[in-house]
Formats: structure tokens, C-alpha cells, sequence
């Protein structure tokens, strides 16, 4: 099992790396929140792993920290979430940000994450919450433990941080989306920071 890469990131982008390692290559998918965190391309660069095998293919994934790896295999147990939906759900929300979600109940929140319906949020909220109930190392350093079921409030995302996710949608790296939203105020609206972003990027918005 290969528990951890480091060597010389080559390529990047918002959903995948490549890591020269004495000399070989590593393609390893990664969420939205770690390819945020990489360092510049060409410079050392290690990422915690998870490598899943299959009949056809192996695959490999790369993430920042180990706690946004644990949380990737608690979402990858459970029914009907495989590597793309629990990358989906790490780029949309940091492993604090899922928490609070989970223990507010808030569907709406949950199925705000590219391909969660109604009843998968359902599902992952009810089954994540048995194992934050389970493993309190998931529960946020400002957060009680004490706290009932519910009443932490769901998080709302910065402007800048709903700007930066947006870019890396759509296609641009990680690098390019905080140099074209840097200096911007977090209290303008995702509309105007995504023009202004664009504008340096040389497109229109």
C-alpha cells in the first residue's frame, strides 16, 4: 500500500497531479481543496495516498492533509459514493465545513455538491454522522463535542472561496485562480470577483 508520494509536482490541474518520484510519473486525483494547497509546478511536493485497485485499473489519489484522506475513506464506504462523488464532496467542503453539515441536518447543503440528489445527501448525512458519533477526531477544534445533533450551524462560504472554486471548475490551476484573485476585497459579491478575475486572465465574464 502506498501511504504517501513526495517528489517534484509536474503537472496540475483542479481535479488531477503528476509527481516525478526518482524519475517516475504518479498521476494521482486529487479534490478541489488539496490542488488549492499545492505548491508551485516544479517545486517539492508530498501528498498523503490512497490507491484503489480494480479488475481494469489502478488508481490513485492525492490529498494535503491526512485528515481530508480519512474522511475520503469514510465517504468511500459508504453505499453508492465512489472516489469522483467523495472528491466532489471534499472540493465543495473542508472535512470542518462537512462536519457542521452533516450535524445541522442540512440537506440542502449537502446536495448543493455536484452529483448529490436528494436522497444520496440524505443517505451521507445519516451514515457521516454515525461515524462522527463514532470518531470524535473529526470534530472541529472550536467546536464542543457536547454540542446535541443540530446545533452546529452550516457554514457559509466566502465569496472568494465560492470565486476560486468556480475558476478551478473551469478548468484553471490552482496558481492561476489565487493570482487573479489576488487583492480582491472577500466582501464583494461572487459575480463581481469572478469578472474581475476574468479580466486578468485575459477572458471576458
Amino acid at each position: 500500500m502506498i501511504s504517501q508520494l513526495r517528489g517534484t509536482l509536474l503537472e496540475a490541474t483542479a481535479a488531477a497531479v503528476v509527481l516525478d518520484v526518482s524519475g517516475v510519473g504518479f498521476e494521482l486525483g486529487v479534490s478541489g481543496a488539496t490542488a488549492a494547497m499545492l505548491p508551485q509546478i516544479g517545486k517539492e511536493c508530498r501528498l498523503y495516498t490512497r490507491m484503489q485497485v480494480r479488475e481494469d485499473a489502478m488508481t490513485l489519489f492525492g490529498f494535503a492533509t491526512k485528515e481530508e484522506r480519512t474522511m475520503f475513506d469514510r465517504l468511500v464506504s459508504i453505499t453508492g459514493v465512489g472516489p469522483r462523488l467523495a472528491l466532489a464532496v471534499l472540493s465543495k467542503y473542508s472535512v470542518s465545513q462537512l462536519y457542521s453539515i452533516v450535524m445541522a441536518e442540512d440537506e440542502k447543503g449537502m446536495s448543493s455538491v455536484s452529483g448529490v440528489g436528494k436522497k444520496t445527501a440524505q443517505r451521507l448525512i445519516l451514515e457521516l454522522k454515525s461515524v462522527f458519533a463514532k470518531d470524535k477526531g473529526f470534530v472541529p477544534s472550536d467546536t464542543p463535542a457536547s454540542l446535541p445533533l443540530g446545533a452546529v450551524a452550516a457554514p457559509s462560504d466566502t465569496s472568494l472561496d465560492d470565486a476560486r472554486a468556480a475558476l478551478l471548475s473551469m478548468g484553471f490551476s490552482p496558481q492561476e485562480a489565487e493570482l487573479a484573485l489576488e487583492g480582491f476585497d472577500g466582501s464583494m459579491r461572487v459575480e463581481d470577483l469572478l469578472a474581475g478575475a476574468l479580466k486578468r486572465l485575459g477572458m471576458d465574464a
